[in-house]
């Protein structure tokens, strides 16, 4: 397969030519980004890369699994040496450090379950990282994230989820602007890994069968505990882990070691735990009270989450939404599939989610994120982040959104 070119009805304001439209890429020294700035050079697009230096590196350099790491800074420069490409490496760590680590330490400490690959997005790679294209003369930004970006007919851009469902990141993009969807592109939304991987051969890119990283950047040891006892040591505080039911079953380091939806490594001991007829899982953290609160797996359902900070890119404007609400298929973690729901706009950023049937292990602090149907063309509406799980507060009838086709919707894949 090759890559279709950027079509001039999906660019901004562009040269007469190819070799004047300016794309810097985004490298982050992985297969993925690499086969873009490839594919792009290749079309003959004036293509730049730059690397985001995002966080003292050192510990981390040559681990498996880490990305952003020292080696992916050489191996973005040796592409971009073999492509034949300027190739810049920016210092963000001051930023990083403000918006994304700290932000996760002190979320973690808060009892909640944060996701920083959304924050790195939203505040470094499509906020700083934006201007500095600009001021490079890019007239695109491109990226390898699994997504897909097209017209939607009224002067704008839509986002939709990936054609290889199991690489699909829509869940980590909600939080893109209308505003930045206009700049951004996203080459492999059409690709499966493996046809990535096969033309990163076909371009003789060491790369080609680099394992994808699995880990958080900046968590080397893998132990997100570290990073906040480092940098919050004072919310490290002592306290009780508590039955739904009022008992009161042991003790526990702090909050931070415990998760909600988490069922082993509870520190009660097979005795204690053994009283109760089912396993316990965490069912919610109270960090105020230093409580971890433990119940049975039904006491995990969620029937009804309520949201902050709702980034809306779907059609029209999310302040005009219907007060009864409108049918959606909601995502509450980027592992799991999207489920029936009814979302309600509330007023300024805020709303409520109600979900068909009943969700388990939802935290404070993850993302719920909004899409118009249920299969892999499915348009990503939006989404917001869960500030508190809650009961339905009132009956509401919910149902799939009914599958439109994928031409009223965009251009076909």
């Amino acid at each position: 397969m090759t890559l279709c070119s950027l079509a001039s009805d999906e660019l901004p304001t562009l040269p007469a030519s190819r070799g004047e439209t300016r794309v810097v890429v985004a490298m982050s020294g992985g297969v993925d980004s690499s086969v873009v700035a490839a594919l792009l050079k290749e079309q003959g697009y004036d293509v730049v890369g730059v690397t985001l230096q995002l966080y003292d590196h050192g510990e981390a350099t040559h681990r498996k699994g880490a990305c952003c790491a020292g080696q992916d800074i050489q191996d973005a420069r040796a592409v971009a040496a073999r492509l034949g490409i300027p190739h810049f490496v920016l210092d963000y760590e001051r930023q990083f450090q403000e918006r994304v680590i700290d932000e996760f330490a002190a979320s973690y400490a808060s009892g909640e379950t944060p996701v920083p690959c959304i924050a790195c997005n939203q505040f470094i790679k499509f906020a700083d990282l934006f201007e500095t294209a600009k001021d490079l003369g890019a007239h695109v930004l491109a990226t390898g994230h699994y997504i897909s970006s097209r017209d939607d007919g009224q002067g704008g851009r839509a986002l939709y989820r990936a054609r290889d469902a199991s690489r699909d990141q829509s869940y980590f993009l909600f939080a893109t602007t209308r505003e930045q969807l206009k700049m951004l592109r996203f080459p492999l939304g059409d690709y499966t890994k493996a046809e990535v991987r096969e033309m990163a051969r076909r371009f003789s890119l060491e790369v080609a069968d680099k394992p994808d990283s699995q880990d958080i950047c900046f968590v080397p040891s893998g132990r997100y505990t570290d990073v906040v006892q480092k940098l919050a040591p004072e919310s490290v505080v002592p306290g009780e882990i508590v039955h739904v039911d009022g008992r009161v079953l042991g003790r526990h380091a702090g909050v931070v070691h415990y998760t909600v939806g988490q069922r082993r490594g509870l520190g009660l001991g097979a005795a204690i735990a053994g009283r109760d007829a089912q396993p316990l899982f965490v069912v919610r953290i109270d960090a105020a009270r230093a409580q971890v609160v433990v119940g049975p797996r039904e006491a995990l359902e969620t029937r009804a989450v309520a949201l902050r900070d709702v980034n809306w890119i779907g059609p029209g404007e999310f302040c005009q939404l219907p007060p009864q609400g409108i049918d959606i298929m909601a995502r509450v973690r980027s592992t799991r599939p999207p489920v029936p729901a009814r979302l309600i706009a509330r007023e300024g950023r805020e709303a409520t989610v109600v979900f068909a049937a009943g969700e388990f292990g939802v935290s404070p602090g993850q993302a719920c994120v909004f899409y118009d149907r249920a299969d892999d063309l499915a348009r990503v509406l939006g989404g917001g982040f869960i500030a508190a799980v809650e009961p339905a507060r009132q009956s509401v009838s919910v149902m799939a959104p009914t599958p439109r086709a994928a031409t009223a919707r965009g251009a076909p894949r």
